[in-house]
Formats: structure tokens, sequence, C-alpha cells
């Protein structure tokens, strides 16, 4: 009966210790085993049960991984763009433990100039994920690991961590096991708060499920090491103390007077980085009015004859064709400056930038040669363009490769600008608001006039005053008189 109990043991969920104490506590004696039985014959049956044991789980982990040909891969953060160092981290479209597809999307990241997907190259189930959204990752850095369901080499080649020999030592075994999991369970900002503390979050007890490493583990952790005060209070004290402050409504809450560093992402920047270079450059401006009156009528044709409830008209669309066509004329606004080889590289293409203000910051998209494209076409563009800056969604190749740039500030409000430029770009815009104004025709007569003032600045080791003066006149000549774009369209 005794040895009947004995093989109805569970002895692989238990240390060897525990495996002893579960034998004698079926039996009254030990002598119930027989005469050739003793304590320490039994204590070495339970050690061996429960290595055993371990060799089995072993096996059955690993000969899971060799069905499926598993592997644990890095996701790096991959160049996005030419001269692209690193990325902000907007959001994750996964969690830890999701399956993935082949091409599905992980996470959303910003550079300086677009936003961009970062799509899966394997099939597998998502094993850590290292970033929060909010952080800025370097490129080659590893975003996440994937446990795969095939592995790109050979069976044969693949390095298994079931490949060292079982241990019969209790912290050779935990090694093993340490080295299957991938390390501690906790969440990417509780290895973010490790990180800050220069702590190894493996060294860390856990007391969450599963050994799950906790903020307050890493907080406890770092208070016995004397990395940290315990006094210091925390950020959630502080939070605590304020809230309580506000509820008692005769305390007013020092944080509302308290600086406040914001750190600068995306868009911000680029303008950073593109103003300082643009601050080296000698500039000039050159301002002139503009009688927008003929063009309003114009607009308003083409707004009564629309069908097309998808098409706004604007006058945005005339001035950038109009543009192109001056810039025909003068080939040198729409140029680059090689401070290299002491040359200037005129564009072939009219890729006109327009600057547009959202939410995440200050971009400018472009309009690919727009010699070639219609009004309409440009309209098309425009929309298109604004669609996706709206929501964030421009790729690379929307904001790069811009010759010329319009900012039409007038939409907001403004009179007058004085544009710094889009290096490396020669010229750029700026539009005022338009105004219902007296003007004096021909005769002497008093008449109102729907003008805009515009600014040039302009590159002045590229081009001179005169240069920038012909081209206004020119421009403008199209938009006072916009039937002689009819004359220049192909």
């Amino acid at each position: 009966m005794a040895w009947r109990r004995l093989a109805g043991l569970n002895l692989c969920r238990l240390s060897p210790s525990a495996s002893l104490r579960s034998l004698l506590s079926t039996t009254t004696s030990p002598a119930q085993f027989g005469p050739h039985i003793s304590l320490s014959r039994l204590s070495s049956l339970s050690r061996l049960s429960h290595r055993r044991c371990f060799s089995t789980n072993l096996g059955q982990a690993q000969a899971a991984l060799t069905e499926t040909g598993g592997q644990l891969v890095e996701v790096p953060l991959a160049q996005t763009g030419e001269g692209i160092a690193e990325c902000e981290l907007l959001k994750w479209f996964v969690q830890e433990g999701d399956h993935v597809e082949e091409f599905q999307r992980l996470c959303e990241v910003q550079s300086d100039k677009a936003t961009i997907d970062i799509t899966s190259r394997f099939k597998g189930k998502i094993h850590q994920i290292n970033f929060t959204p909010g952080h800025i990752v370097k490129v080659g850095e590893t975003l996440l690991k994937i446990l795969t369901e095939h592995s790109e080499s050979d069976s044969s080649e693949r390095t298994s961590p079931f490949d060292a020999e079982t241990s019969s030592a209790d912290g050779q075994n935990q090694s093993q096991v340490s080295s299957f999991s991938g390390g501690a369970l906790s969440t990417p900002a509780v290895r973010h708060l490790a990180k800050q503390h220069n702590l190894d979050i493996n060294q860390i007890p856990g007391t969450g499920k599963d050994g799950r490493v906790l903020k307050e583990d890493v907080l406890n952790y770092a208070i016995n090491q004397g990395i940290i005060c315990k006094d210091s209070p925390s950020t959630d004290k502080v939070e605590l103390f304020n809230e309580i402050g506000e509820l008692r409504g005769n305390f007013v809450s020092t944080s509302a007077y308290e600086d406040k560093t914001i750190p600068l992402r995306g868009f911000h920047r680029a303008m950073v980085k593109s103003m300082t270079l643009a601050a080296q450059v000698p500039h000039f401006h050159y301002l002139e009015e503009i009688n927008f009156s003929a063009l309003v009528e114009l607009k308003e044709a083409f707004k009564n004859e629309n069908k097309d409830q998808s098409i706004k008209h604007t006058f945005l669309p005339f001035l950038i064709k109009s543009l192109s066509m001056a810039l025909t004329k003068f080939p040198v606004m729409n140029s680059s400056l090689s401070e290299e080889t002491s040359e200037v590289i005129l564009k072939g293409c009219h890729n006109i930038g327009v600057a547009m203000a959202t939410e995440y910051g200050l971009v400018v998209p472009n309009i690919k040669m727009v010699q070639s494209l219609s009004i309409l076409e440009i309209t098309k563009e425009l929309s298109r363009l604004h669609e996706l800056a709206t929501h964030n969604k421009l790729n690379t190749d929307d904001v790069t490769g811009g010759t010329i740039t319009l900012s039409n500030i007038g939409a907001i409000g403004g009179k007058f600008g004085s544009p710094l430029l889009n290096l490396p770009e020669v010229a750029i815009i700026a539009l005022g608001r338009i105004q219902r104004l007296p003007r004096f025709d021909e005769d002497g007569n008093i008449y109102p006039a729907s003008v805009i003032n515009v600014t040039i600045g302009a590159d002045h080791r590229v081009v001179d005053g005169a240069t920038v003066a012909r081209f206004c006149n020119e421009w403008k000549n199209l938009i006072e008189k916009p039937q002689l774009l009819l004359l220049h369209m192909r």
C-alpha cells in the first residue's frame, strides 16, 4: 500500500525537500516501505524524482520549440531615412504575449521628417517590449523581442537554451529556467525605472504574479542598496498631497507656479535644427502688395460651377501654379547652394512646399513636379497632403525634396512676415491675410480692392535684390491677371 501511495505522488511540482516531506506524510513510519528503505534512501529518491521531472519539463519545452522552429529574435529600429539617427516611439499596436503575423504593424515612430510604421518580419509571439511611448529610440536599439514560429536558419545551426547538460544542482537548474524565460517578468516602464537607477532587473526579487517585478520591488530594492533615500518623497506622494489639498478647498497647489520642462519631439526637434542652420545664412526680405480682386472672382466662379463636393477650391492652388510659371523664367529662385563645391544647383522639378501648422508641430510637405500639374490636380494633391499632416501620417517622400516654400500665415492672421529659409532652398514666401481696402484706378477713382502682402525671403549668397524683384513682378502679373495662365498652360 505504501508503494501505491508513493506512485500516486506528484513529486514533479515540489522541491527535493518538499518531496521528502510528502513521502513521509503518506506513511506512519518509514518501515512501511520495507526493511531495505531508509530515510537517506527516501531523500535520494525524492531528489532523483525532482531531477527527472525537471529534465522532462526541459525536454518538453525544447520539443515545443523544435517543433515550431522557434527562435528568440530581436527587432531593432532600422534606418528610417538619410541622416536619421533616432526616432520617437509614438504608440504600440501590440502587447507582450500577442501573436503577430509577417508584415503586421508593431509600432509607430516619428523621425524629424515623417511618421513611420514598423512592421514585423517574423511570425510569432511578442516576448518582450523594451520601450514605452514617448521614449527616444536610437537607430539600432532593440524595440522588442519576438519568439518566432519559423527560424530563418536550419535547425542544426540553431542554438537552443537547452543544449547544455542538465545539472543536479538547484542553482544550475534555476539558471537554465531563467535562460529560457528571457529574464525577469516586468513591464517596459518598470524596466526603465530600474535602468534609471542602474539596477539589473534580473537581480530584483519580484512579488507580482508569476514572479513579476513591480515598481515597488524596484524602489524597495534601490532603498535596500542605498541608491535612494527611504525618506525622500516619491512622485506619487507629492501628487497625492496636492490632490488632498485641492479637496480641502483652501489649498493652492504650488505645482501651478512651478516651471515645467517639455521635451522637444518629432517636428519640433526638426524645427530647432533647421532654424538653427537657417539663422547662419545671410537673409534679405522683399515686400510686395498684390491685388487679388480678379483671383477672388475666378475662385467664386469655380466654386459656383463645382459639382464635386470632395473638392474645395481655395486661392493656394492658383498661387502655386502661377509661382511655378514664374520659376520657369527665373530658375535661380528654384535652386540650392553646394558649399563644398561652390556651385549653384538649378533644380529641374518645381517641388513647391506648403507650410502647415498642425497639433504635432510645423511641417512642410511639398507638391512634386508642379510644372506638369493642372490647377485641379494641385488642388487634389494639396488636400491629400493636408489630410495626412492633420493625422500625422506624412511619409518621408512627402516632406523631402522641396525646392521652394510657401507659408500662408495669413490664413491664421497677420499682414506681414519675415520667414526664414527652409534649407537647402534659396527662397521662401510668406503670404499675409487678404484685406478689403480702398485703392485708386488709372483714372484716379477710388474702388474697393482685395489686396494681400507677400514677403519673399532669399539667400543673399545666391540671389540679389534685383533678381527677386523681377521674379516677384512676374508672379504678381500672373496673379493679378489670371487669364494669362491660359497662355502658358501645357
